[in-house]
């Protein structure tokens, strides 16, 4: 299981490099974004690599969304696959974690 992150000024762009994110790697993810967190309020989630996202996998999401602005940051996602964004949608998470085409609409809407 691997992240890939890069750092464009405060914005930190994370890359899950997994097909799915679900019960089996959930809690690894949850792990692993927590120094991610405590380092930057402005993270971009780059999910191009994901087909595959179950209820863990939301969970997870949402508990780091719910966190981040908390402490007055925000995350986007990006490069959301088909059949993830149909998910997002039909339990509405695309209305709580806002969804961009790509890094560069992200990295603009942080202004």
């Amino acid at each position: 299981m691997e992240l890939i992150t890069e750092n464009i000024g405060e914005i930190t762009i994370v890359t899950l490099m997994e097909k799915e994110l679900d019960a089996g790697n959930a809690k690894w993810f949850k792990s692993q974004m927590l120094s991610i967190v405590k380092k930057s309020k402005k993270i971009i989630l780059d999910m191009n690599h994901v087909q595959f996202v179950d209820s863990s996998g939301c969970g997870v999401i949402l508990s780091w969304l719910r966190t981040i602005t908390s402490n007055g940051g925000d995350m986007k996602l990006v490069s959301v696959q088909k059949p993830v964004q149909a998910l997002f949608e039909l339990v509405r998470m695309h209305r709580i974690v806002e969804i961009l085409e790509d890094r560069e609409m992200a990295i603009r809407s942080f202004g």
